[in-house]
Formats: structure tokens, sequence, C-alpha cells
């Protein structure tokens, strides 16, 4: 079942085509990272399902219902540009926002007083906005965002303006957030936060999807079937179908390789030809990071290419 199915959104601006016949679907119960450069056309999309804006041409579809305006209250968005009011102290802003999204003073009153303990804020109560720090503010607009307990959270760039603590701080909130039975899009370009946090990506470049599927199958498909192995031969023979990539020696006397192997060849075969002829220390597949697959899939697009994880 899907919290959210995108089906061929296009969105013009003038001269500028947006998203061009964009179409993905975000699993319920799933973290959901919403990926591409800077003018993709993430926040466009964003905008679309949070009604900011409409979609010239395309259908989405919320929790199995055609998207309408009251599904908003069940929304909770996070957006890159803040969007608090300084002059406001922080209890009452929390208070209004709370309010907006359909809760009662009480209800509100009952659910902030657990994130103020967990994030401990309570100094902060009576303060202004423009008091705080960039993190301080963050933490304020993130618990804005998901104190009405929203079936779909959209976080984009939520570790702006974090130190590590902070940032580690939200991270486990948002898997805690999945646990209780939120779906989440993550729109992020820290490309460690998706390998850590997301079940499935989408890639967005020039307005068009150029990838989807599970982070496990985005990194299978994008495989090197290149090996680190360090081993005690100076010297090793393998038959022509291997490449040997790179090779050194280290302190301890022991040698590092980078083979690459024929993409259909089981790995144990490889590992036997090296056994037969050195101690094996360490052998590692040198699987691609999501940041490397990335870039890689950014420079190689080409308009209406798709792919999609096998």
């Amino acid at each position: 079942m899907n919290i959210l199915e995108v089906k061929h959104v296009t969105k013009q601006y003038a001269t500028h085509k947006a998203l061009n016949d964009v179409s993905l679907v975000v699993p319920k119960g799933s973290i959901f990272g919403l990926l591409g450069p800077n003018g993709a056309g993430k926040t466009s999309l964003i905008r679309i399902i949070t009604q900011i804006t409409q979609a010239d041409k395309g259908e989405i579809f919320f929790d199995g219902e055609l998207l309408k305006p009251e599904h908003i209250y069940q929304i909770g968005y996070l957006p890159e540009e803040r969007g608090l009011y300084k002059k406001m102290e922080v209890g009452e802003q929390l208070l209004y926002f709370a309010q907006l999204k359909g809760l009662s003073r009480k209800e509100a009153m009952h659910k902030l007083k657990d994130w103020i303990e967990r994030f401990e804020i309570k100094s902060w109560w009576g303060k202004k906005v423009e008091e705080l720090s960039k993190g301080m503010q963050q933490k304020i607009q993130f618990i804005a965002t998901v104190l009405h307990q929203p079936k779909l959270i959209i976080l984009d760039e939520p570790f702006s303006g974090f130190d590590p603590i902070n940032a580690d701080l939200i991270t486990q909130e948002i898997l805690k957030l999945k646990q209780q039975g939120s779906s989440i899009i993550f729109s992020t370009h820290r490309m460690e936060s998706v390998e850590q946090l997301c079940d499935d990506i989408a890639l967005i470049n020039k307005s068009e999807k150029v990838l989807d599927g599970s982070v496990k199958q985005v990194r299978e498909q994008f495989r090197t079937h290149i090996f680190n192995v360090e081993c005690t031969s100076p010297q090793i023979i393998l038959p022509d179908t291997y490449q040997v990539a790179s090779s050194k020696q280290l302190d301890n006397n022991h040698f590092v390789y980078e083979i690459k192997k024929p993409q259909h060849e089981a790995n144990n075969i490889l590992l036997k030809e090296l056994l037969n002829q050195t101690e094996i220390i360490r052998f590692a597949e040198m699987l691609p990071t999501m940041s490397q697959i990335f870039i890689d899939v950014v420079n190689a697009h080409q308009p209406n290419h798709i792919l999609t994880a096998q």
C-alpha cells in the first residue's frame, strides 16, 4: 500500500518546465529519498503535493484518494526556507501552528510537553524566535512540522544548520516517527543520510525522473564488480578475464589489489584463484556509494532516458 502516488505530473513556469511527466510512489511506513541537483524540480513537486501550487497535468493520490484540500491536515512540511515568525515567542508560535493543523490548544499543550522534554527546550518557551540560533530555530520548526502526527511528513534539507550532535538527535526522531507509522519524504543533498535513513529513492534531474527503486536495488544496479583484496603476496597471477585496476604495498608488508571480475562470474571463483597463490587478509567488494551513483547518473543523464532498478 502506498501513502502517495504521483502519476504523470507536469509543471510549466513561463519558459521553464519544472516537471516533465514525473511518476513515483511512496510506500506507507517508509522513508523515501527525493533526490536531485539544485533546480531539478524537487521543490516544485513538493509544492504540488502540499497544494501550494497545482500541476498542469497529471494526478496525485494521497492514501488511495485523489489529493484534495483536507489532506493538508494529514501532511507535515518542513521547507528548506524556514517559515517561523521571528517576533513571536516560541511557545505562542508552536501553539499557533498546531491549531492551524487542527489540534485544540489543550491537545497541542499535551503533545508539546513531551517534545519540550525530549529536545530540552523548556527555557526557550518565552523567547522570541529571533533570539535563537539557527539550529535552535530548526528544532522549533521540526516540532511544528510533526506535532500533529501527520500520515505524511515532508522534510526538505532537515539537517541544515545542525551540528553533528543535533543532526543525530533529529535522525533518531525521524526513525522513531517511521516506527510510529509515519511515512516520510526526505529531500537532501547529504547522500550519507540517504544511505543511513532511506528505504527507497527517486532521482530527478532536469525536470525528469531518471532513477528510482529501493536503496538496495539501486546500489546493486550500479555494482562495479571491483574487489579490494589485501594479501601477503607481492605478485598475483589471474586469468585474462580479470583486471587488476591498482596495487600497492602497505607498511606491514601486506599488499592491496583492486581487482575487477567478470560481471556474471561467482565471487568464489576469484577467491579460489587467490587462495591458491596467497594468504587473504581482506576480501571485500567495493560497492558504490549513493553519492557516487548520484554524480554518475546526473552526469550521464539524457532526456527521456529512465533507469529503473530491477
